[in-house]
């Protein structure tokens, strides 16, 4: 249902997307990266995110599923924009600095987001960052327009990405910057040398 809504619903949520202010939550991975880095913006939406990071002097691409969407992404920010389904595509012929997850995960079921993160993760230059964002709270919510969000506690949720064999950098908690009361978790993410 969740990938169906963007295929037939990707004008008003772009809409809907394209204004809220992205810098509380991107300021924290471009504070770690090297200008010029190469950054991945996994289901990119409204191009949002990609606009901001090329306007700070970061060279990102896109990823979205949703046919119009990457098409309105590529529009908006001017920036390469792939379209393919993460749970399905090779990442491993990518190379990036980072890549940012912001929202892309929500729809997943628990025993998903590891799978997916592991596959999406392929695209990491050595010393990569991942940007990962999800909704905090306690089993799933079905918003008003049918998407199915599934919500982490904390703690669940760093014992899932460090039992990955990822070590947390960052960790950040706050308000929805769509203003619709949502609390997100956000954390950068490195892959653990052992």
């Amino acid at each position: 249902m969740s990938a169906d809504f963007y295929d037939t619903h990707y004008l008003s949520y772009y809409e809907k997307t394209l204004d809220a202010d992205p810098s509380r939550f991107l300021q924290i991975l471009a504070g770690l990266l090297e200008k010029g880095a190469k950054v991945l913006d996994v289901g990119c939406g409204s191009g949002r995110d990609l606009l901001w990071l090329k306007q700070h002097g970061f060279r990102p691409t896109g990823f979205e599923r949703s046919a119009g969407l990457a098409e309105l992404a590529a529009q908006h920010s001017g920036c390469p924009v792939i379209r393919g389904d993460f749970l399905r595509y090779d990442f491993s012929c990518l190379r990036f600095e980072a890549v940012l997850l912001v929202g892309a995960l929500v729809h997943l079921k628990e025993d998903e987001l590891a799978p997916a993160l592991v596959r999406i993760s392929q695209a990491l230059a050595a010393d990569g960052l991942i940007y990962l964002t999800l909704k905090e709270g306690h089993g799933s919510l079905r918003g008003e327009d049918g998407r199915i969000f599934l919500l982490w506690e904390r703690e669940s949720l760093e014992r899932t990405v460090v039992a990955m064999g990822f070590e947390i950098l960052e960790f950040s908690r706050g308000r929805s910057a769509l203003d619709n009361g949502d609390v997100w978790l956000g954390y950068v993410l490195k892959r653990r040398k052992d």
